[in-house]
């Protein structure tokens, strides 16, 4: 009997609070450490169901056996045993055994029932039960994962067929789901999912017409309303189907129709049932619910298959862009240019040509600087033939001369290898900086490969930016020699050996070493014995802070023999760098300038700190102290008030000068290294460290620190260790 449209509920909610159900109530009284029945309510009896079941005076445990493996005996003993309650929410529990066993889910309270002396004399359970609550949550959570597959733009077979084993696994009777997919013109329904009907089944109704009287689903994608057909062997709407259906043994079918927001028919959405059996309000509820959400995903579907169909036309024109996206970012992985121009040749090949060839003009002639080729022997072949510079009928020459692209469906004039290569055609690109052509690129085609504008177009515009790449590649290696020329010249190449001292140095610049470090570090010995140490920090980078640097040292170097302490040379410094010329910079400088003499006693040094940070001394004792005497910047006035520190490094002691970039050394998160984490490493240095030793457990830990990742400002250390023995010659750590 074909049924009719229920009316859709205002409330878009009102079908899933349908599927919640009620809950009831249990309770049971029991006695003693066998916790037997003695009282329990009719919902209670109910709940555990079977006849032998309804019985007081037998211990719970006999009465119900599945309850001893599942542990629940045994929290009754706990409760009987300590006199304190316990409640669980959602409880779990399979009743019955075999077959008859039934998952339900309770929202318990156990609590100790106690005689008027206050003793416990058995356990009182009170439970509600929130089975058909769980399994709507079941079902809702099902239904969440079916809306995220459909965000995710899940294919719509798996988000169909996992919708229709959701519902047949959580539904409480067997139900059997299948959905059709209308045609684009809606007159017939393809098998769209059906996980647990026969195979035979979905292939006969594939393809089915949409009609009055064509089964459930054809009547029910015809009518555009449910169609609850309760007992298939007696309604008409099944007389060509009944013996399909009593071989796929079904017996009751409830479709509903699955409809855009238009209106226009997707499909239908259909739930068979072996049993002839009548729809309750919960199935409706739960029909509608998910013939909504097929309609989502099966619209969904669509706009995506819209959406692929507009792409394929624009595809061309987004293969253009990631070609040039693609090639733009090999061209500039380096700043090498020869590298650059090697790129461009192998990004040419095989996307624009099957052959390329890259020229350039060095020393007043042509140098074929990379070719690339679909086969080795061709790339070897094309790279022995060297274009002529000034030669009228040479391609490459007239392009380097013209400045302007030469395309022909023919072999290039000029001699070459074209035959043996099966050349057809060639396309000549200039490449050009400022204006100037200094290179071209060669495309050449071989069998039905032609050149058309697009092709054209895509090679100019490779070109330019390859032009682009080699000209930044070229003034990046001048800038680099430079700042590493100079920065090699502001450094002592090596230390030197100073009697009764281990000397160690570390310095690694930030970033790629394209521009000046801001740290410095000098050693240098006086006429009278006395050796001078400096380390210090120069605001800025570049040139002008090498300007700085080169003035303080040589300041400090000039001044050092001709004044008495740590505190006039630095007095000097700092008035020097008041008085140079503004092009030479303003920027501020810290500094710790000391002075140490060789005694039988170990080191005796003399220090002064000009805003610098603070040195540490590490003592025999192997504990670290901060030598925080006062003094401000210098280059910022032209007074500076110093207070000069003495103390004596006793063999194996010794002095640490840092910048702060060791200190502000950033971990990811952004967190600072800091002076607790410098002062403990320095502390750990093993055994009587040596200088070195020092400086590789600091570096080592702070580059576990950071992770390794870049540093972003300038690191140096000096490290003097005071020796019984004459010292091995000082050592630099490598950048």
């Amino acid at each position: 009997m074909a049924g009719t449209r229920t009316a859709r509920p205002a409330d878009p909610d009102q079908d899933l609070r349908a599927l919640f159900g009620q809950s009831s109530a249990i309770f049971a009284s029991l006695a003693g450490p066998a916790h037997m029945l003695e009282t329990a309510n009719g919902t209670f009896f109910e709940t555990i169901s079977g006849p032998e079941r309804t019985r007081t005076g037998l211990p719970l445990g006999q009465l119900m056996p599945e309850l001893v493996e599942q542990g629940f005996i045994t929290l009754l003993d706990r409760v009987y045993r300590t006199g304190e309650p316990y409640t669980a929410r959602e409880a779990r529990m399979l009743l019955g055994v075999g077959a008859d066993a039934r998952e339900k889910f309770f929202d318990l309270s156990c609590e100790p029932r106690r005689d008027t002396g206050g003793n416990v004399m058995g356990v009182r359970v009170i439970g509600v039960e929130c089975t058909q609550v769980k399994q709507a949550q079941r079902l809702t959570a099902e239904h969440r994962v079916l809306l995220e597959q459909i965000a995710r733009q899940a294919p719509l077979a798996d988000v169909l067929e996992g919708m229709a084993r959701a519902i047949e696994d959580l539904a409480p009777e067997e139900v059997f789901v299948s959905v059709l997919l209308a045609d684009a013109d809606g007159r017939h329904l393809r098998h769209g999912a059906a996980p647990s009907l026969p195979d035979f089944y979905n292939r006969a109704i594939d393809g089915i017409a949409t009609g009055e009287g064509v089964g459930s689903c054809g009547t029910a994608a015809h009518r555009r309303q449910p169609v609850i057909v309760t007992d298939i062997r007696a309604d008409p709407f099944w007389d060509d189907f009944r013996d399909l259906a009593d071989k796929a043994d079904v017996a009751a079918c409830w479709s509903t129709p699955i409809l855009a927001r238009d209106g226009a028919l997707l499909g239908t959405f259909a739930m068979y049932h072996r049993t002839p059996r009548a729809p309750q309000d919960a199935d409706l509820a739960l029909a509608r619910v998910f013939a909504d959400t097929a309609a989502l995903a099966i619209e969904r579907h669509q706009e995506e298959s819209a959406r692929r169909t507009a792409e394929a036309r624009e595809k061309a024109a987004r293969d253009d862009l990631t070609f040039l996206l693609e090639a733009s970012t090999a061209l500039t992985a380096d700043l090498d240019a020869t590298q650059t121009l090697t790129r461009l040749a192998a990004s040419c090949v095989p996307r624009l040509a099957p052959l390329c060839a890259v020229d350039i003009i060095e020393n007043g002639r042509v140098r074929r600087i990379a070719t690339a080729a679909t086969a080795q022997a061709q790339q070897d072949l094309l790279a022995s033939h060297i274009p002529v510079y000034d030669a009228a009928d040479d391609a490459v020459a007239r392009v380097l001369a013209s400045g302007t692209s030469e395309v022909a469906r023919r072999t290039p004039t000029g001699p070459g290898p074209w035959q043996d290569l099966g050349v057809t055609g060639y396309l000549c690109v200039p490449l050009q900086d400022r204006g100037r052509a200094f290179g071209t690129v060669t495309l050449l085609s071989t069998g039905e490969h032609t050149f058309d504008g697009h092709v054209v177009a895509l090679a100019e515009e490779l070109a330019r930016r390859a032009a682009g790449a080699a000209h930044n590649a070229r003034q990046y290696t001048y800038r680099h020699t430079l700042a590493r020329d100079l920065q090699a010249g502001l450094l002592l190449p090596d230390l030197p050996q100073v009697p009764g001292a281990d000397v160690a140095t570390y310095y690694h610049p930030a970033g790629e070493g394209l521009d000046i470090g801001g740290d410095f570090y000098d050693f240098f010995p006086l006429d009278d014995g006395r050796w001078v140490f400096l380390l210090g920090d120069v605001c800025g980078r570049g040139a002008i802070a090498a300007t700085t640097t080169a003035l303080v040292r040589h300041t400090a170097r000039a001044v050092a023999p001709l004044l008495p302490g740590p505190a006039d040379v630095v007095t000097a410094v700092n008035r020097a760098l008041s008085n140079r010329p503004g092009s030479h910079g303003t920027g501020f400088v810290t500094l710790v300038y000391g002075q140490l003499t060789h005694t039988p006693k170990g080191l005796d040094i003399e220090l002064v700190r000009a805003g610098h940070t603070p040195p540490l001394h590490l003592d025999h004792t192997r504990t670290v102290h901060a030598l925080d005497t006062p003094g401000i910047l210098l280059g910022i006035g032209t007074e500076v008030d110093l207070t000069p520190r003495r103390l004596r490094l006793r063999p194996n002691e010794s002095l640490v000068l840092y910048t702060d970039g060791i200190t502000e050394a950033r971990r990811r998160d952004g967190e600072l290294y800091g002076e607790r984490r410098l002062t403990e490493a320095v502390a750990s240095a093993p055994g009587h460290p040596a200088a070195q030793t020092i400086i590789d457990t600091v570096t080592q830990a702070v580059h576990t620190f950071t992770g390794g990742h870049g540093i972003d400002d300038d690191q140096a250390i000096l490290v003097l260790t005071a020796t019984e023995a004459q010292p091995e010659p000082g050592r630099i750590s490598p950048l």
